[in-house]
């Protein structure tokens, strides 16, 4: 046997369905899920690519193992707070989360065999809607409305060419405002001057929106 051979076989002897998946998971984090492979997943690994498949059956299989991963990092959602509260606490956790894992975006709401977290996490959020006085109806709208702001959000951050409130108003300043003579755009003009002169900081957009929404759904509550 050789070398090679012999570190593949000591590799693959740690292997599991959890630690390949994970392994995805840093891939898909550091390069995007585009460029993953079984095959380039067994280098990172150090195992055969015919390997990985006594773990997971398909590349479909391993995105479900992945997509579980990251349910599972979201905070789980509180029995005992009100149910503003507890969906508030939900998307602030789901936000933070995706911002590390941004090839997950698209794929949450995908996966046609969701994996034990995907649904424990479903289910909890089902149940607090359910159990604050909205209809099956209304808690299918409060949860379709409020993924929809959370992924949306997600993305929309992930494609902004900025990471903070300081680099945001570098650019206004250096690249924006430049394109954007008074007399030709008099109201952007304007906005850019002011959003700088206050510190304005886009991180506080998702929790203005979040609250806004979550502050509409309250009167569906008790309603058919």
């Amino acid at each position: 046997m050789s070398a090679k051979e012999q570190r593949e076989v000591a590799s693959e002897a740690g292997l599991s369905r959890q630690r390949v998946a994970v392994a995805a998971v840093r891939l898909a984090d550091r390069e995007g899920v585009d460029g993953l492979s079984m095959r380039r997943l067994a280098g990172e690994l150090g195992a055969g690519a015919m390997t990985l498949y006594r773990y997971v059956a398909s590349k479909e299989e391993l995105l479900d193992a992945m997509i579980d991963i990251v349910f599972e990092e979201i905070e789980p959602v509180p029995d005992e707070a009100d149910w503003q509260s507890a969906m508030r606490r939900e998307a602030l956790s789901t936000q933070q989360v995706l911002a590390r894992h941004r090839w997950a975006i698209s794929l949450m709401e995908s996966r046609t065999t969701p994996g034990p977290a995907n649904l424990r996490h479903r289910e909890a959020v089902t149940a607090c809607l359910r159990r604050a006085g909205f209809s099956v109806l209304m808690a299918t709208h409060a949860n379709w409305l409020l993924n929809s702001y959370v992924y949306g959000h997600a993305l929309q951050e992930a494609g902004l060419p900025f990471d903070t409130a300081d680099e945001l108003a570098e650019m206004t300043e250096d690249v924006y405002l430049p394109q954007l003579p008074p007399d030709e755009f008099p109201y952007l003009n304007e906005s850019a001057k002011a959003l700088v002169a206050a510190g304005y900081d886009p991180a506080q957009e998702f929790e203005f929106g979040l609250d806004l929404l979550l502050a509409a759904l309250e009167p569906l509550r008790d309603s058919a």
